[in-house]
């Protein structure tokens, strides 16, 4: 998938809402950024540390995407922030690159940099990969699949 089509496909939903971009996108590293805008500011107008991590999750959920089987979806199992340097104006980049690709679940690093490439903030996320269901099957052992929700 494109860039520019990666960025459509958000439309209506939270990256949208932050003005996340979507610059690159392989199966090996995905990259996004965003303009740091006063709405998206602590009081203390630094760039918030939950708009960092929606960002980092954003992109490492689709770099999972980018590597899923067909028909399988993702959800973030774990995610882990460490912010080392404040940003207050100019644009954040976001790089994610893969340290586990496993068949349930891949663990992403994303380091997200200043204009200046200064690193603010390293995620280390886990994403689950959730394969579909074969037709039939229940959701907890000795239940049937009419009583599957």
């Amino acid at each position: 998938m494109d860039p520019a089509s990666l960025t459509a496909h958000h439309k209506g939903c939270l990256p949208e809402l932050l003005g996340l971009r979507f610059v690159d996108a392989t199966k090996d590293r995905v990259v996004a950024e965003l303009t740091i805008r006063d709405d998206l500011k602590t009081i203390g107008g630094r760039l918030h540390g939950g708009t960092i991590m929606a960002l980092a999750d954003t992109v490492a959920a689709t770099a999972t995407f980018l590597n899923l089987p067909p028909g399988a979806g993702t959800t973030t199992l774990e995610s882990k922030t460490n912010f080392f340097a404040g940003a207050s104006e100019g644009a954040v980049r976001a790089t994610s690159t893969p340290l586990h690709r496993g068949r349930t679940t891949m663990v992403w690093e994303t380091r997200v940099t200043d204009a200046s490439a200064r690193l603010l903030a390293l995620v280390i996320q886990t994403q689950m990969v959730l394969l579909p269901r074969a037709s039939g099957s229940s959701s907890a052992p000795g239940t049937s699949a009419a009583a599957s929700p």
